[in-house]
């Protein structure tokens, strides 16, 4: 088992547990940019086009930061608070997954 020597909890002392933080506040960053442009409704070609691939990137983000982090946690033994946290993001978004393919159609 393997046991954390700096003590600290705030920061992440594997390769992955970092990646999980990373992706987590990339995650966190394009929410909240998107939470901003939801509030300007244009109907503006490029949103057409570009909108689509910006929430599947977000998606992603979100997943695979809860994913790794889950990996870092029980494969690698991390332990620090941030990590633990990229779990939040994870469960998010499979409750979105799972609210649009088990709700009723629109």
């Amino acid at each position: 088992m393997k046991t954390d020597t700096s003590g600290s909890m705030w920061k992440p002392s594997t390769k992955l547990g970092r990646w999980s933080v990373g992706l987590a506040i990339t995650f966190i960053v394009l929410f909240l940019i998107n939470g901003a442009f939801m509030s300007f409704r244009s109907n503006a070609p490029w949103q057409q086009v570009v909108l689509p691939f910006y929430g599947i990137f977000m998606m992603l983000c979100g997943l695979a930061a809860g994913l790794v982090g889950l990996t870092a946690i029980l494969r690698q033994h991390e332990r620090s608070l941030p990590v633990w946290l990229t779990i939040l993001p994870l469960l998010f978004m499979l409750f979105l997954l799972l609210g649009e393919f088990l709700g009723p159609p629109h």
